[in-house]
């Protein structure tokens, strides 16, 4: 004799009780605060830094940004060199990443064979844990005397004509900085261009091949339109980090105050003069030197909120 068959009934759900039922208000109330003292804490950062640098850039007024005369022994500072320095270096930084970067990772999501796009793709990311200290002695030992000086020399007995290659060309540059700041933003672009273009749908690739598309008309027609705004985000996230980067310039840049056309001359950023004179300063000079990094938090605020806003045109459009 065999048993019937029973119907197995889905028990009712049972309300929630207790803490279960405050989770989700905890957890969002935990949420809630965490992104309130980040804004508490950068607020605070703004008010310190301001209020310690105040007195010297309130002495030197608006020569403070517009000048280039920085002369600690004199009570001199301004910092319109460095401001310079560090939007020349930044910008040498982009040019030379971002077609790089972009190409890495297309070459990843839409061409390299599966075996080889994790072992590729786990290098370049790797590169992003590299400390900038570590950046800036191979860029002084390597890369300046097999590279940097040779290129510098060549581009300016070449290309001498041309005011950004007037020379004599030095490897501890404005060109050499920029180019050890290229090979350490080149794994952030490349990483999130790569998350954003492997999010592309497939069916707009595999439309595109089916109307007689070939693999660069695919890319350039259907995925690269769609990825543009997540790209320029991507490359912004590089320059906020061209901007800051500190230890690698300061060994590479040159150290000299001055604005020049050429950027085979030495020079200085606002990150590596904080670095280079911060420890010996004392009085005007270290609120001077405040003074600049609160410059320098300005610049990639508003860096920042144009990437932002420059963004969400984008994705609107």
């Amino acid at each position: 004799m065999t048993n019937a068959p029973t119907d197995t009934v889905a028990s009712p759900l049972v309300p929630r009780k207790g803490f279960s039922r405050m989770a989700d208000p905890v957890f969002a109330a935990l949420t809630g605060a965490a992104g309130i003292l980040v804004l508490i804490i950068l607020g605070y950062m703004v008010v310190v830094t301001t209020l310690t640098a105040w007195p010297a850039m309130q002495s030197q007024g608006w020569s403070f940004i517009f000048s280039t005369t920085w002369d600690p022994s004199r009570g001199q500072y301004g910092i319109l060199a460095f401001v310079y320095g560090t939007v020349l270096t930044s910008l040498i930084a982009l040019v030379i990443a971002v077609p790089f970067s972009l190409g890495i990772a297309l070459f990843l999501t839409e061409i390299a064979p599966g075996w080889i796009r994790g072992p590729v793709a786990y290098m370049v990311d790797l590169l992003a844990a590299v400390p900038s200290v570590v950046y800036g002695l191979w860029g002084v030992f390597v890369l300046l005397p097999g590279l940097l000086q040779p290129l510098a020399v060549w581009l300016s007995r070449t290309l001498g004509w041309i005011p950004i290659f007037a020379g004599p060309g030095s490897g501890l540059s404005f060109f050499g900085a920029g180019v050890v700041l290229a090979i350490m933003i080149i794994p952030i672009i490349s990483s999130l261009s790569r998350e954003v273009l492997r999010a592309v749908p497939s069916d707009e690739k595999n439309a595109a091949f089916a109307l007689g598309a070939t693999r660069w008309e695919m890319i350039t027609g259907a995925v690269l339109p769609r990825a543009k705004a997540g790209i320029i985000g991507a490359v912004m996230l590089g320059l906020g980090r061209a901007l800051g980067e500190t230890i690698a310039v300061a060994l590479l840049v040159g150290s000299r105050e001055q604005i020049t056309a050429s950027i085979l001359k030495p020079g200085y950023t606002m990150a590596s003069i904080i670095a280079n004179q911060f420890t010996e300063a004392t009085g005007d000079h270290i609120r001077a030197l405040v003074g600049v990094g609160v410059v320098l938090f300005i610049i990639t605020i508003v860096v920042n909120v144009a990437a932002r806003a420059l963004v969400w045109r984008m994705v609107e459009a």
